[in-house]
């Protein structure tokens, strides 16, 4: 089960990434690459969050990353103006961090 999350999360994350690179190198139409440098990017990496929380070796972590990946998931619904949407990239930041974090945890 351990691997097929980490599978999983590892293709998500690609995913994620090459919205990210087709957005950047404007692959698409500016509506298209809009949505996915700016929409399906944080919902993807909200998803990488959510199936990496329960793989943290350190269960502190786990809930704050499930926050993370809720940030990343609500920001991206949220319109491009709001005063909230900075909460996505919020999420993002977090996330990464504790997934840093856990990986320095982990090898000590």
């Amino acid at each position: 089960m351990r691997n097929n999350l980490q599978m999983a999360q590892g293709i998500i994350s690609v995913l994620a990434i090459l919205c990210l690179v087709a957005g950047w190198f404007q692959l698409f139409s500016p509506e298209i690459n809009d949505i996915l440098s700016r929409k399906v990017f944080y919902v993807l990496i909200g998803l990488s969050f959510i199936l990496q929380a329960p793989l943290l070796s350190n269960a502190k972590f786990t809930y704050p990353m499930y926050g993370a990946a809720a940030l990343c998931i609500i920001g991206a619904f949220l319109p491009a103006d709001s005063n909230l949407s900075f909460i996505k990239t919020l999420g993002l930041l977090g996330g990464v961090i504790i997934s840093f974090t856990n990986r320095s945890a982990a090898r000590k």
